[in-house]
């Protein structure tokens, strides 16, 4: 059934609220939005909102998690990872605190709020902190999961989450594990990464590629830091190719952390599905995903412009 991370994230947070009482929750007045108001109906005297001030946010959830307390704090992904970026760097990365960023509303399927609120470039802030995690969803089952394992973990952790339902990548017998890749498709000739939504459209895309007589491997990493080196390192050594895709800019995502990677390692030829160093525009979201190229059929291309270059 297609559900939108962010709607995860309000039924993870009930759990939350229910088997640990020390996690707190803060939002800055988009509780409706962000799901947040979810943890508020079942324990008010846990959440807070700290009004149309994300630095703040940022601010106060460091503080509760210098007295023992577990953070959330939530903001739509242009002004939790923008905005607040310095506090974050500062405050919360820099002593490695315990808190917990929730960002949602990123990428371009945000919509018709349109470029100020499409936050493209969250990804590459984000990674770029040290001791921060960044972790990126695919779908309603991942992000409820790798909510309540970033409640587990103990240091600062970035989530990013997106406004439109998207459509089921894992069944019920799925298990997070932070830090590690999930293969999702066997193959040889070439290796297609994707993260968050563009995990459906990869799924497609190996489809597609499967017609043409392509043998397309499918991975889906979840965490962009610290990224899963291993399987990625298997994937190009074994199918000498490989596709990013990602609803994020080129400069700076998966696409730049797996070429990171695998310059290190294991250089193959890369093509990367991405948002080409442009903003955004208002529009509907699948209307936008195919303008900017964000689809399987993009996938698919870049996979044979990649088997060229083996």
């Amino acid at each position: 059934m297609a559900k939108a991370t962010r709607e995860a994230y309000g039924e993870a947070l009930k759990k939350l609220a229910a088997s640990n009482p020390d996690i707190v929750v803060l939002d800055a007045d988009l509780s409706g939005s962000t799901k947040t108001s979810e943890f508020k109906k079942v324990s008010p005297e846990r959440f807070f909102n700290v009004g149309i001030a994300e630095q703040n946010l940022i601010g106060t959830a460091a503080g509760l998690a210098l007295a023992g307390k577990i953070p959330f704090a939530s903001s739509f992904a242009m002004f939790a990872a923008g905005r607040a970026f310095e506090i974050i760097r500062n405050t919360v990365a820099y002593p490695a605190l315990n808190v917990k960023i929730a960002a949602t509303h990123a990428g371009l399927s945000v919509g018709e709020d349109g470029g100020s609120h499409q936050a493209i470039e969250d990804i590459s802030l984000m990674r770029s902190i040290p001791n921060m995690t960044v972790i990126s969803p695919a779908d309603s089952r991942e992000a409820e999961q790798a909510v309540l394992k970033a409640a587990e973990y103990v240091g600062p952790v970035y989530i990013r989450l997106g406004r439109m339902a998207v459509d089921d990548v894992y069944d019920d017998s799925y298990v997070f594990e932070l830090g590690k890749g999930v293969l999702l498709r066997e193959g040889k000739d070439v290796t297609i990464i994707a993260t968050g939504l563009m995990v459906q459209e990869a799924l497609k895309a190996h489809d597609m590629l499967k017609e043409d007589g392509i043998d397309a491997r499918l991975i889906n990493i979840h965490t962009i830091k610290p990224i899963d080196t291993e399987i990625i390192i298997k994937a190009a050594r074994e199918t000498g190719a490989i596709v990013t895709a990602e609803e994020h800019s080129n400069i700076g995502g998966l696409g730049s952390a797996v070429l990171e990677v695998l310059s290190d390692q294991c250089p193959v030829p890369v093509k990367r599905v991405g948002i080409r160093d442009t903003f955004g525009e208002s529009g509907k979201p699948k209307d936008l995903l195919k303008k900017y190229g964000l689809t399987a059929e993009e996938i698919a291309a870049q996979a044979k412009e990649v088997l060229k270059l083996k």
